[in-house]
């Protein structure tokens, strides 16, 4: 007989790269939980009074009421909302933990918060947050209709001769990717992806606070 063979059983591996992660938690996952109805009362409140923020969205075109542009002082306007940033810094810290991020013993900083009040019919088209390193939303009102986040695979711009996936690809394969939050939940992201809010089908108020997190 001929001498004996090693056989090797060749095997396949097919592994995920290069990672896009989406942290999604409820915010009394810390202790302390956020009043939503005080927290509600406290975006209406503001957006009331905000005429500056009011006249830019007006100018902009931009459904319902943002204070993105308007107001950078909310945790000393109402103490929920520093009560907020507090337990935002929590859920930062351990996402910034799961990304393996070396941040040199720094720590990530709040360095914009926003109220986002989006009537039925309003949009907010697709869009990325530069020069931050976390980005979120936190969501105050989602009436039933209320329209969900959808992400965008980053790569999509670079896959322009790739063929469309089947209808029912796995979640990690998919082009886009639909969340639908409820009241109280917080959402974290790299401030790279890009997401929008499709249209608001409700003809309730959807209120959300979103955010975003600098390092150095």
């Amino acid at each position: 007989m001929p001498p004996a063979f090693r056989y090797q059983i060749c095997m396949t591996h097919i592994k995920s790269l290069f990672a896009t992660r989406l942290y999604h938690s409820n915010l009394s996952k810390f202790g302390d939980p956020v009043d939503p109805q005080e927290l509600e009362a406290s975006c209406w409140s503001i957006a009331q009074d905000d005429e500056a923020g009011q006249d830019w969205c007006e100018a902009n075109g931009f459904p319902g009421y943002t204070s993105y542009a308007s107001l950078t002082d909310l945790g000393w306007r109402f103490p929920i909302f520093e009560a907020l940033q507090k337990i935002l810094d929590q859920h930062v810290a351990e996402f910034a933990k799961d990304l393996e991020f070396d941040l040199d013993g720094h720590n990530l900083k709040l360095e914009d918060l926003w109220i986002n009040i989006l009537p039925e019919g309003g949009t907010h088209s697709a869009h990325i947050h530069p020069h931050s390193v976390i980005s979120g939303t936190t969501y105050v009102a989602m009436p039933d209709g209320a329209s969900a986040i959808k992400f965008e695979d980053p790569r999509h711009a670079m896959m322009m001769a790739a063929p469309a996936r089947i209808k029912d690809a796995r979640e990690e394969m998919r082009n886009f990717i639909y969340i639908a939050p409820e009241v109280g939940d917080v959402l974290l992201w790299e401030s790279w992806l890009r997401h929008e809010v499709p249209m608001n089908m409700s003809e309730e108020d959807r209120i959300s606070v979103s955010f975003n997190y600098s390092w150095g």
